[in-house]
């Protein structure tokens, strides 16, 4: 399969973060990685293939190359007894080590409604369900469009610290966000302020006479074949169920509903499977809660990475080396950029102007949004020039701020050299997005690369 196939596959399936953990693994067994979790014991070996799931929306994969083991001594090491020799400078030491621990970060979250407890609002005829708004969305593009329901439902179980979670997706178009007809709003392509609260209630059914209130619990009780009071909580992302097309008069476009940031997390999985490296340790993490800001369980402002990583070092028999590999360690964080707006070219930096189709982007911010490490762009720059790998730069513009990414979160607890890469795409936390179909091939292409080079 191309990596565009990949990607199309992911976002049909990875219809909440749930499912695009589901997804994720179900590649991942495929290729031959074998699950661990982190409650049990281990037993790596080197050449080992593994991945583990924490808390369903949250995925981490790694390799260890066949001499992880048996790391390679510092050259001091070999010459103990002997007239010390003059030390090359510091800079020129950390180049001479190409880090022994390789890892790419993206998020398996993206802006969306979520479904809240107690969710039946009835209105004049109508069964509606109560939502609120997940992460940055452009709210007037869920407007008429199919809307599905999916995420994980959390039901009673034996023990009341074992209750039993079970992943849901509708198998059909549920609700919709309906317009109000220019008729009855005169001003509406002057702009129109959507409140949160009241214009975005999702159109669920319509009652009959004899009733006074919905009762999706009930429906939803019935789909997952349970009755209606053990459902005890839920996690229900509301997404948009059209599919991923190809656009343009030769098919250059994808327009998709969820790029950001499934781009990046298909991507990550594609290098981690072709990841053979003689040693060390390559890794992905495919972090939740990225679009809210990453400090949870979860998400990358948590310890899992850094645990993560000193026990794979510790079961490797490497942890008098941990902190020197930690130190040494570099980190790709991958999400989307933007990319030059046709209709709106003035929103772009000066002299850094990307556009789809042309690889990707290299993000840059003085403030550390995006995480900015020259030396780590220089890397980047050079594996993308041996490689044959199209990429751009992208910086926003002096009086637009732009957004942020996990890039500069995760390496503040893992203190690796970073740079933010990704696509650059049009539409970004639209409710369906655009981007150049070949920039997924050079994405996917460069995170192998860091790889396996």
């Amino acid at each position: 399969m191309t990596e565009t196939e990949y990607l199309f596959d992911l976002l049909k399936a990875g219809v909440s973060p749930v499912h695009v953990v589901l997804s994720c693994e179900r590649r991942l067994k495929e290729a031959g990685f074998t699950r661990i979790y982190y409650e049990d014991s281990w037993e790596l070996v080197p050449g080992g293939r593994y991945y583990m799931v924490h808390h369903d929306t949250t995925l981490f994969a790694f390799t260890l190359g066949e001499e992880t083991a048996a790391a390679a001594q510092p050259e001091a090491a070999v010459l103990q007894g002997t007239k010390a020799t003059a030390q090359p400078e510091a800079s020129a030491r950390r180049g001479s080590r190409a880090p022994q621990i390789r890892m790419a970060a993206a998020h398996t979250d993206f802006p969306c409604l979520r479904i809240k407890p107690s969710p039946d609002v009835t209105s004049n005829g109508y069964a509606q369900v109560n939502v609120e708004v997940y992460g940055g969305a452009i709210l007037n593009t869920w407007l008429d469009r199919p809307l599905g329901v999916a995420g994980r439902i959390a039901v009673r179980g034996e023990n009341p610290f074992e209750p039993r979670v079970i992943p849901y997706v509708s198998e059909k178009s549920l609700l919709t966000i309906p317009n109000l007809a220019i008729h009855m709003n005169r001003e509406v392509n002057k702009g129109v302020e959507l409140n949160k609260q009241t214009d975005l209630l999702p159109v669920a059914a319509l009652l009959t006479k004899e009733q006074k209130e919905g009762d999706f619990l009930s429906w939803l009780a019935e789909e997952i074949s349970v009755p209606k009071e053990d459902i005890l909580d839920y996690e229900l992302t509301v997404y948009c169920r059209e599919e991923p097309e190809f656009t343009g008069l030769h098919d250059e476009f994808i327009s998709a509903p969820r790029l950001d940031n499934l781009t990046s997390c298909a991507a990550l999985v594609s290098a981690i499977i072709s990841a053979k490296q003689t040693n060390g340790i390559r890794l992905i993490a495919l972090f939740d809660h990225e679009e809210i800001g990453s400090r949870t369980k979860q998400g990358a402002g948590s310890l899992l990475l850094h645990d993560l990583l000193l026990r794979i070092l510790s079961e490797t028999g490497k942890e008098k080396e941990a902190q020197r590999d930690l130190y040494q360690s570099m980190l790709l964080s991958v999400d989307v950029a933007h990319a030059t707006h046709p209709n709106q070219p003035g929103k772009t930096d000066l002299t850094n102007k990307p556009v789809p189709g042309r690889g990707v982007c290299i993000k840059e911010a003085s403030a550390q949004s995006y995480a900015t490490d020259c030396e780590a762009v220089a890397i980047v720059q050079q594996i993308c020039e041996a490689g044959n790998i199209p990429y751009q730069r992208f910086v926003n513009r002096s009086d637009i701020p732009g957004g942020g990414t996990l890039g500069a979160i995760a390496s503040a607890l893992v203190p690796a050299k970073t740079v933010d890469i990704g696509v650059p795409m049009l539409a970004m936390h639209s409710a369906r997005e655009l981007m150049g179909r070949a920039d997924q091939e050079a994405l996917a292409a460069l995170v192998k690369e860091f790889f396996v080079r």
